[in-house]
């Protein structure tokens, strides 16, 4: 163990050799940053310093020397052994294999590493187009893998690869799963212990569940033949392949209870389960059911479900009866569950939790535990066999046992022959035995061969190429003058030992890497995306299916005026980066070229900005049937392709559009909303305004008093909260109907706001301009204030503006509507120069965006860069 010390009080190390009991400290004459262990050699370290220096040790940190000064260590040139990231909790360590799940463009993908070297992605079927997989077995150097495809829901198919564990072949389809206690996923899959290559699995045939075994690791696979009597002796008619036997394959997570079926490694050849005979799998009239010649023949041992624990390594079998009521007795078997003998375990009958056999199958002593009523405590029994047996096994009581598949000795290329126990012998093997094994190696038959990846087996038993499958591919990644192995169709069985016979004919053959123009060019980013953020690194990863890479050139366009040529496809495994300094969607191209030939590729990659805030720059009043202009402004505004949703009023049809402006009609009086969703990328954002239509109406500009601008957050609910202020002080200044009064605060600094004069519904109300004259005049005497907190009094003034016209859209007004249209075009220059930096603020569609190093909206804006635009729906703007 070694700790490092707080290098703000001291640099040293403490080591300790006897797991952390003692620590001896050794002193260091430089500060530690970072430290890198050897693989292999666990006493040799290099440690980098902070004034960029290289220590090395051979001696765990006792004795350090220097190597180099002046050294840069940084990982930036690691390449990503995939593109993406990691699917959570998808990580998977076992045995000489590292797995990983990383999902693309929604759509998982496996990778592999074999003795921790590079992550290659895991080649199943092309249309296999999995949704799941659980890696069931690594075994042997084998991968057994259960993949879900696309069509299947409460099935998966078992799949088997070669050593590497890249390539995969079917092996069994449509094997049975379900749904564990925890949500875990179980397949009815069970790998039979002793027997090397043995399997049992549910598959489901015609919505039927049947018991397939196999001895070859899933190159075969049969239904398992019933008993031949019943537990009573009398005749089972049971004829296959219309009816056999049927295993549930469940294996208990909990170390207390066993599940339906059960094997060891000390007991070849015998395995007990629960089941039923058939022609499927059913839950009813389940019987128990055991075979001693490795699933050749079985034999019923009881008409209901057992717990069975092995116990002296096989030779003596202990059954409990699986039952919600309270028992007392047990069954013992020393002739491999021929005969069974019965024993009182207590004389109290007990509700029984669970079994616990002694650790070590070489044991006599086994522990069971439960309660005598429900709510009593645990009680437990232990119970010693070993008074039962007399003497120890001698070698006159074991004999041989040849391992068969109906008869047919050679299983995995090997002849195997154990020793075992003789059905008739009492004694105690104890801890001293272990299986003893011969095996004879076989002459290689048609047998001992699968199926090489991209080939299915016909109906004749042949292998040939699947229709997605061209053999020529298996070297189109082949460097010219290299060897590789042009594939038969055919590949051994991994771990099986057959020799000579047909080996050579089905054993691919070496040749030489042809040389090819490139063919197959890909041209991906490392994130599998086709979008990336402004600003960051991109890395392209570009590769050929075919021709040879280490003589072919590539030249990668990134669309952007720069480009880059590489002389070798080979240089640039760990990919090209690039950063783009502008928003926009960029044509990347990529063109490969050797002598025989050249092939190019383009990706369409968008640069984007993260939308942060939307603003619907919307008039507060309208006019009917006049055109209003709605515009939605984007912070930032440069963040790609955008979809605008709008809604207008309570129509239920939205209109969509790629502009941010659109121009909409209000055809009747009243108050409407408009609302507007911004579509950029992942993100959604919306705002929405409300506007009051009417026939006519008559506004002007306010301004205040200095000292209201130090007190203005910029907020909406803070202009809201003053226009409703503003609105009562006039009312109370005028006695104005305040119906007919509409006040609106304006975003921005300096703050500014407008009042809005509205047409009233009673006929006997003053005329709109006797009233607007008298509102213009409250403002010009100064009569309109309001407190915004003790000792800040605001006081609100006519912005010294040509007033707005009437406006109106009946034919009498239209004349008089046209002249004043004129006249304030025409002091609409002298005012825009009087007023232009009171106004600067207020133009929200002026916003900036961070991809220019700019402000979000509310912040202040230079008034050098402003452009005034005067939408239609008021005669003046400021």
């Amino acid at each position: 163990i070694m700790l490092l010390t707080d290098p703000d009080t001291e640099s040293s190390l403490l080591i300790s050799t006897d797991e952390g009991a003692t620590y001896q400290k050794y002193r260091l004459n430089f500060y530690i940053l970072s430290l890198l262990f050897h693989p292999e050699q666990e006493d040799w370290i290099l440690a980098y310093s902070h004034d960029q220096k290289l220590y090395s040790s051979v001696e765990f940190g006792r004795r350090w020397q220097l190597v180099h000064e002046r050294v840069n260590c940084s990982e930036a040139n690691k390449g990503k052994p995939f593109p993406g990231y990691i699917d959570p909790n998808s990580l998977v360590v076992q045995d000489e294999y590292v797995f990983v799940q990383v999902s693309t463009g929604g759509r998982p993908v496996y990778y592999v590493s074999y003795k921790r070297d590079v992550f290659v992605p895991m080649k199943l079927p092309k249309y296999a187009l999995p949704k799941d997989l659980h890696v069931i077995s690594t075994d042997e150097n084998r991968v057994v893998a259960a993949v879900q495809e696309w069509n299947q829901n409460d099935t998966y198919n078992l799949y088997v690869s070669e050593a590497r564990g890249v390539y995969f072949t079917l092996a069994l389809e449509s094997v049975m799963s379900s749904m564990g206690p925890e949500g875990n996923v179980m397949i009815d899959l069970y790998e039979v212990a002793g027997i090397k290559g043995m399997f049992l699995a549910n598959k489901k045939l015609d919505n039927q569940v049947k018991t397939y075994i196999t001895y070859n690791k899933g190159r075969d696979w049969r239904l398992l033949q019933a008993p031949v009597t019943d537990l009573r002796g009398n005749s089972i008619h049971c004829i296959l392949p219309y009816c056999s036997l049927h295993l549930h394959l469940h294996v208990s997570e909990n170390p207390y209870t066993s599940g339906t079926i059960a094997s060891k490694d000390s007991a070849p050849g015998i395995i007990v389960a629960s089941g039923s005979i058939g022609a499927e799998l059913t839950t009813n009239n389940v019987s128990m059911f055991i075979t001693s010649d490795a699933g050749n023949t079985w034999r019923q041992i009881f008409e209901e479900e057992y717990s069975v624990l092995y116990l002296d390594q096989g030779g003596a079998l202990v059954a409990i009866r699986h039952t919600p009521l309270p028992i007392r007795h047990l069954w013992l078997s020393f002739d491999e569950g021929r005969i069974w003998n019965k024993y009182s375990f207590t004389t109290s009958p007990l509700f029984v939790d669970g079994v616990l056999g002694e650790p070590g199958e070489e044991t006599l002593i086994m522990t069971i535990f439960g309660h005598v009523t429900h709510r009593s405590e645990w009680q437990l029994v232990k119970i010693d066999f070993r008074s039962i047996f007399n003497r120890r096994c001698t070698e006159g009581d074991y004999q041989t046992w040849h391992l068969h598949n109906q008869g047919e000795p050679c299983i995995m290329g090997v002849k195997r022959i154990y020793q075992k126990l003789k059905p008739i012998a009492r004694c105690v093997m104890g801890k001293d035995y272990s299986v003893t094994m011969a095996s004879e190696p076989c002459e290689c038959t048609e047998s001992d061969f699968e199926c090489d990846y991209g080939y299915e087996r016909r109906s004749n038993g042949k292998c040939s190429p699947s229709f997605w499958f061209l053999p020529s591919s298996m070297a189109r990644s082949c460097t010219t003058g290299n060897i590789f192995l042009n594939s038969t169709g055919y590949r051994k069985v991994v771990s099986n030992n057959c020799t000579a016979g047909i080996i050579e004919e089905y054993t691919a053959r070496k040749q030489r890497c042809p040389s090819r123009a490139p063919r197959g060019l890909h041209l991906i980013t490392s994130e599998g995306k086709l979008t990336a953020t402004l600003g960051t690194n991109v890395t392209f990863l570009v590769f050929l299916e075919e021709g040879d890479g280490s003589r072919t050139s590539v030249t990668l366009d990134f669309g952007d005026g720069n480009a880059v040529t590489y002389s070798n496809l080979s240089s640039i495994e760990d990919g090209i980066k690039h950063v783009y300094r502008n928003v926009g969607i960029y044509k990347v191209s990529a063109m490969a070229e050797n002598g025989l030939g050249s092939e190019s590729v383009v990706l369409y990659l968008h640069i984007t900005c993260q939308l942060e805030h939307i603003y619907l720059s919307a008039p507060f009043v309208a006019v009917t049937n006049k055109e209003v202009n709605l515009t939605a402004v984007l912070w930032p505004s440069q963040v790609g392709s955008v979809t605008y949703i709008w809604w207008f009023g309570n129509n239920t049809e939205p209109l969509i559009t790629l502009e941010g402006s659109v121009a909409f009609t209000f055809s009747r009086e009243g108050i409407n909303t408009v609302t507007v969703q911004v579509s950029a990328g992942s993100k959604i954002l919306q705002d929405k305004r409300t506007i009051v239509v009417h026939e006519y109406f008559r506004s002007h500009l306010l301004a205040f008093s200095s000292n209201l601008d130090e007190h203005n957050p910029d907020v909406a609910e803070w202009r809201q909260d003053i226009s409703r202020v503003i609105k009562k002080s006039m009312v109370e200044a005028t006695e104005v109907n305040q119906e007919q009064l509409l006040v609106a605060v304006l975003p921005g600094l300096p703050t500014a706001a407008e009042f809005f004069l509205l047409p009233s519904k009673d006929l006997t109300e003053r005329k709109p301009e006797a009233i607007y004259e008298v509102l213009l005049g409250a403002l010009n005497q100064n009569l309109v204030q309001f407190t915004l907190r003790p000792r800040v009094q605001v006081t609100v003034y006519a912005a010294h503006l040509s007033a707005a016209p009437l406006v109106d859209t009946t034919d009498s007004h239209s004349g008089a509507a046209m002249l004043m249209l004129l006249s304030v075009v025409v002091v609409g220059l002298a005012v825009f120069v009087v007023y232009k930096f009171k106004s600067v603020a207020r133009v929200p569609f002026l916003l900036p965006s961070p991809c220019s190093s700019s402000s979000p909206p509310g912040s202040s804006i230079s008034s050098h860069s402003l452009k005034i635009r005067c939408p239609l729906e008021f005669v003046y703007c400021l």
